[in-house]
């Protein structure tokens, strides 16, 4: 089973530890538990929605606002640049 790390309990998106593929079983572990299923292929290191989120939402991760969704992302999608504006470190805020 893949394994992914929710960081803090507002979070919305878990850190895969273990590279997946779509219809793999991720179990959270951290600030939440239980499992969830992958629907992309998602590298290690990468974000997944523990959450459905919709355009417009806030990317929580560490607790903090990292980013905000440009497209509705599943519970279990690929968390990335394809389907987030990033908000930290981009020195024009």
């Amino acid at each position: 089973m893949t394994r992914a790390i929710v960081l803090q309990s507002t979070d919305n998106v878990a850190t895969l530890i273990d590279n997946t593929t779509s219809g793999a079983s991720a179990e959270l572990s951290g600030a939440r538990t239980g499992a969830i299923s992958i629907v992309a292929d998602i590298p290690y290191g990468h974000k997944c929605a523990i959450v459905a989120l919709r355009s417009g939402d806030e990317i929580l991760k560490y607790g903090q606002v990292i980013g905000r969704a440009i497209a509705n992302i599943e519970v279990g999608d690929h968390v990335h640049i394809h389907n987030v504006e990033a908000l930290r470190a981009r020195g024009d805020r």
